[in-house]
């Protein structure tokens, strides 16, 4: 698994957003996936995972409701979709996977196998 992620920028408070992740090693085994948050001085945040299928879909409280994720196996691409942007969301935003087709515990960052290298979303007020 080698995961890019791309899509991030600089937007206004209400705006939307949508971050892609590739898979460009083209992993053929099921694999979870999902996205994480960093903003400087707090702590790593879970914001949503999906299921090898598609199924499983489960977002961070502070997120539910405003992002949307799915994936593509066909593209091995997993999305963000963030509407409703909030100067709050403003963090490096890292696709993790794992290799299992669900992760069980999927708020906690270290049931992940492969973090991508992270990009920036700044959402200004």
């Amino acid at each position: 698994v080698q995961l890019q992620a791309s899509g991030g920028g600089l937007v206004q408070a209400g705006d939307s957003l949508r971050l892609s992740c590739e898979d460009s090693g083209r992993t053929s085994s099921p694999y979870a996936m999902g996205w994480f948050r960093q903003a400087p001085g707090k702590e790593r945040e879970f914001v949503a995972h999906i299921g090898w299928t598609g199924s499983n879909i489960l977002y961070g409280d502070s997120v539910k409701g405003r992002f949307i994720i799915s994936r593509d196996n066909n593209k091995n691409r997993v999305y963000l979709q963030m509407n409703s942007l909030k100067p709050e969301d403003t963090a490096v935003y890292y696709c993790v996977a794992a290799l299992t087709p669900v992760v069980d515990s999927a708020r906690t960052w270290t049931e992940y196998d492969y973090w991508g290298q992270g990009t920036q979303v700044t959402v200004s007020s």
